[in-house]
C-alpha cells in the first residue's frame, strides 16, 4: 500500500468542506483559495481545485463574478450561495460525527 496515495485521497474527500468554509465569510479568487489551503497544510494542486470549483458552481453551491485587477487580468471571485451555506452546515455536522467516531477508534 502507498501511504501517500491514501493521504491524498483523504484530503480530496474533505476539500469541498474546506473550500466552502474558506468562502463562508469572504469572496475569494482561486489563487487565494489555493494559498489558504497550502498555508493550512492541505497540499493540493490547481488541477484538483479548478474542477472542484466548477462542480460546486454547477451544483449551485457557489457563484462567481469577474472583477478587474490592478495587477493583471480580471479575476474570478467565488462566493458561497445560500444553498452552499446549507450544504456546508450539513457537511460540518457529518464531519464532526465522523471525526469523533474515528478519534474513538484510533485512541
Amino acid at each position: 500500500m502507498n501511504t501517500e496515495n491514501t493521504i491524498a485521497q483523504m484530503r480530496k474527500g474533505i476539500l469541498e468542506l474546506c473550500i466552502l468554509s474558506i468562502l463562508l465569510n469572504k469572496d475569494q479568487y482561486t489563487s487565494e483559495i489555493l494559498s489558504i489551503l497550502k498555508d493550512s497544510k492541505m497540499l493540493v494542486v490547481e488541477g484538483t481545485v479548478y474542477p472542484l470549483l466548477t462542480r460546486l458552481k454547477n451544483s449551485g453551491l457557489l457563484e462567481y463574478r469577474w472583477e478587474e485587477s490592478k495587477s493583471g487580468p480580471p479575476r474570478k471571485y467565488y462566493s458561497i450561495t445560500k444553498k452552499g451555506k446549507n450544504f456546508l452546515e450539513e457537511l460540518k455536522v457529518s464531519w464532526n460525527e465522523l471525526n469523533q467516531s474515528v478519534s474513538k477508534i484510533i485512541k
